[in-house]
């Protein structure tokens, strides 16, 4: 059951809230009918003191169709994560004012909830268990061991630390990479990661895709030891970056929070939020 904000007559409804209460009835248009899909969305201008953003898909991890530079095959392995708290949250990383503390807190939190998106078609299997009145069949995860979540030294450990949170049985691995100041190429420092990644499924975590170099080369590393499947996550991309990713490793999701147009000559992000690792660890 869905409940609207009360709203000045005349103006469109705004979205709706949950919980509701059963007590009030739904519009009609949030009913379903037998030709159209359930529910109807429709895009819902903004206050007048607000601009008016694109309409965007209602899932919470969705394919992304609307940006000129994804080609029709990228679409499907791009997923932005447009969850209202992710988006609020990484506004509050990218201030400048932001200290480290609460910079990592929000990290932490943002790393929690895309957590939930970036697992959401794991296989599922149904296993015969008992509660405390009577014998069922439930759903737990089909995979036979725990999954390893892949951190990129040293950033990736801000993610690290909230998707443990989520799945607190996960093996943990490291991949120590750092790109050339003067020439952005990729150098590895440090590989680390369970012995029998084989049979799991791996999730490459690091706050920032860039060039998209970093990440490549971690992927085209892991790769190697031919795990079950791999997805990447980051917090924030660039368009270059996801474009270098998908021509590297068209085969492996991406899934990220917001992408940004430009890298400047340095590499970094803009208008992204500076050096997530300086940051992170208040070392700049």
């Amino acid at each position: 059951m869905l409940a609207l904000r009360n709203s000045p007559r005349g103006q469109c409804p705004p979205y709706p809230l949950l919980p509701a209460s059963p007590r009030l009835p739904l519009p009609a248009f949030f009913y379903p009918t037998p030709h159209l899909p359930y529910p109807l969305t429709f895009p819902i201008p903004p206050p007048p003191h607000l601009p008016l953003l694109p309409h965007l898909p209602l899932s919470p991890s969705a394919p992304l169709a609307s940006l000129t530079f994804l080609s029709p095959s990228m679409t499907s392995e791009i997923h932005l994560i447009q969850h209202p708290l992710i988006q609020h949250k990484l506004t509050l990383m990218r201030r400048r004012e932001t200290g480290t503390a609460e910079f990592r807190a929000l990290l932490k939190e943002i790393s929690l909830l895309m957590g939930y998106e970036v697992t959401r078609d794991l296989p599922l299997r149904q296993e015969s268990i008992e509660t405390p009145l009577a014998k069922t069949v439930a759903p737990v995860l089909a995979a036979e061991k725990n999954m390893v979540i892949a951190a990129i030294m040293r950033a990736g450990q801000g993610i690290l630390d909230g998707i443990l949170e989520l799945v607190p049985t996960a093996r943990v691995g490291h991949i120590g990479l750092y790109r050339d100041p003067l020439t952005l190429a990729v150098i590895e420092y440090y590989f680390k990661l369970p012995e029998d990644v084989t049979d799991r499924d791996v999730i490459v975590v690091d706050p920032m895709l860039a060039t998209g170099n970093t990440a490549s080369a971690a992927v085209s590393r892991l790769k190697q030891l031919r795990p079950q499947s791999i997805r990447f996550l980051c917090l924030l991309a660039a368009a270059k970056g996801v474009a270098q990713f998908h021509d590297h490793h068209p085969d492996v999701p991406l899934y990220t929070a917001a992408i940004d147009e430009e890298l400047d000559s340095h590499g970094y992000i803009r208008p992204g939020l500076g050096d997530a690792g300086d940051r992170l660890f208040g070392t700049r």
